[in-house]
């Protein structure tokens, strides 16, 4: 059987087409749908209409390998949105499947399973941590999801929130890092257990583009990224580095995409808040991730 899922993300939306199993196509492409979002509680109609031009040619592209189930959601940026009823009724008529609202909850979950499908469960307990746009999922478990808790932390919130000159003051990162922490510490104090782990898993398009940087590579290829350990001290090397520059120098720092660079010390600064406050010495960085989960969903209820 030939499945999709697609991701509606605050900064991209992205495809992932299985057939038995195998990946056939993985695309992503930053259509920013949350723009705006987090200041007026509606998605921007440029926003929408990016979106939607991806998601029609996504549906080519699943036409093209005979898709057939689909599995489309929706995450941070929509949930904050008053108006994306409207959103979801057009991206319906394109795709062909109404996108679903994921809570924070389910979100977290669909990316514990995508992530550690491939790992050894001698690995764990594991603590998955998908740093979005809008939101920053934190899941923990061995075989599944014990504990999950979603926080309203993502590099596009922070960095509308929070960062305004270029490059960013220190007060800036400063303060993108302590209300990162303040939520932190709100999730541990609901689940402790996140604090004893055996692995970190570190999802999404901020902790790719730092391992990438880290790497140096000239452009994305998931077999160097995928389960790439990403060390602490990396993290806060990249982290100073990108910080430190203005948008026009940072955009030369292979593995660095441009339509990401404005966004990225804001999600720097999620990173490096996580990996500071559990102690983390090392991640493991994970391409697959809630792509994986939705997709896995839809083949272990066929039939």
């Amino acid at each position: 059987m030939t499945v999709a899922a697609i991701d509606c993300g605050t900064n991209s939306t992205r495809l992932l087409v299985w057939r038995d199993g195998e990946t056939i196509d993985r695309r992503m492409v930053i259509t920013r749908l949350g723009a705006g979002v987090d200041r007026s509680g509606a998605l921007d109609a440029a926003a929408i209409d990016r979106t939607l031009a991806v998601l029609g040619d996504y549906r080519a592209v699943m036409d093209e390998h005979g898709v057939e189930r689909v599995r489309i959601a929706a995450t941070s940026a929509a949930r904050d949105a008053r108006n994306r009823d409207d959103f979801f009724a057009a991206a319906e008529a394109i795709v062909g499947a109404r996108p679903e609202l994921l809570s924070g909850g389910e979100e977290g979950r669909l990316s514990f399973l995508g992530a550690t499908a491939e790992l050894d469960p001698s690995a764990g307990p594991f603590l998955v941590v998908d740093i979005g746009g809008g939101s920053t999922e934190l899941a923990w478990g061995t075989t599944e999801a014990e504990a999950v808790h979603s926080i309203d932390v993502g590099c596009v919130r922070l960095t509308e929130r929070w960062i305004h000159t270029d490059p960013p003051a220190p007060e800036e990162l400063h303060a993108a890092i302590s209300v990162t922490t303040q939520h932190l510490e709100d999730v541990v104090r609901e689940h402790p257990e996140m604090r004893e782990h055996g692995t970190v898993v570190g999802l999404a398009g901020t902790v790719s583009t730092v391992a990438a940087v880290e790497i140096g590579l000239p452009e994305y290829d998931r077999s160097q990224l995928h389960h790439f350990v990403l060390t602490r001290a990396a993290a806060e090397d990249v982290f100073r580095t990108l910080a430190t520059e203005a948008r026009e120098d940072r955009v030369h720092n292979p593995g660095l995409e441009d339509a990401r660079a404005d966004v990225i010390v804001g999600g720097c600064c999620a990173l490096v808040a996580v990996m500071r406050f559990f102690d983390v010495p090392q991640l493991l960085v994970s391409e697959a991730d809630i792509l994986d989960g939705l997709a896995m969903s839809l083949t272990r209820t066929s039939g």
